[in-house]
């Protein structure tokens, strides 16, 4: 997790598209499906479901720039994405993550998130494409190994979601005892393509979760045309 939650000053919002003008491919996000019980397997990875916005982040030296998984650009992002860009230093960048507002425990809090408060981050969980190389092809484990080495140590603006071999139920216990939204299962042979499988193990007891349909009601009628946001979290 960042250590670091100063809040940043607003900047305006762009107007190019990053990913258009960069040449880069569009990704079709892999889809979660949702499972009841959490288990072990030595063939899987497990990680803690943060509570946030779902986007495909798209950084070259042009900029950065975060999408939905409806491919809507996030322009209410600009300013994390500006940060961000600053961490990978122009280099040529597609992952797939969270956007997420962590409170000072750094914990993603999701009505924060849609209140426009805490820290804004982004916790990646694949890396798809570097310096020209599609690497969706690639096993689940492969693009962790090089995800880590793209970002060996994290940083306010960005950072890398924890991946547990094997051991599901302990980490789904963790994030129970931790009051987060769950556990996402993946398998470490998968390729990153529709036929994958990444299962979300939701957990019951969230606290976060209460209530969320009248705050997006709430937010919603607050919102302008113009604005992109997305309906549904992560």
């Amino acid at each position: 997790m960042p250590t670091s939650l100063r809040p940043s000053a607003p900047a305006a919002a762009p107007s190019s598209d990053v990913r258009r003008d960069a040449g880069l491919v569009q990704v079709d996000p892999v889809r979660l499906v949702s499972r009841d019980e959490p288990f072990d397997d030595p063939d899987w990875v497990f990680e803690p479901k943060y509570d946030g916005f779902r986007g495909l982040l798209y950084a070259t030296r042009l900029g950065c720039e975060i999408r939905s998984r409806r491919d809507f650009r996030f322009d209410r992002f600009h300013e994390l994405c500006d940060r961000i860009a600053g961490v990978l230093g122009g280099r040529e960048v597609i992952l797939d993550g969270e956007v997420v507002a962590l409170d000072r425990q750094g914990r993603p809090v999701f009505r924060d998130l849609l209140r426009g408060r805490g820290f804004l981050a982004f916790a990646a969980f694949d890396l798809l494409w570097l310096d020209g190389r599609d690497l969706r092809s690639l096993p689940l484990t492969e693009r962790k190994r090089r995800l880590a080495e793209l970002l060996p140590a994290d940083t306010g603006p960005l950072y890398k979601v924890l991946t547990l071999d094997e051991y599901g139920r302990a980490l789904f216990e963790a994030t129970r005892k931790m009051d987060l939204e769950g556990i996402v299962a993946k398998r470490k042979r998968d390729a990153y393509q529709q036929a994958a499988t990444w299962y979300t193990i939701r957990n019951p007891a969230y606290t976060h979760g209460e209530g969320r349909v009248d705050l997006f009601r709430r937010q919603g009628r607050t919102r302008r045309a113009g604005q992109v946001t997305e309906s549904r979290p992560g």
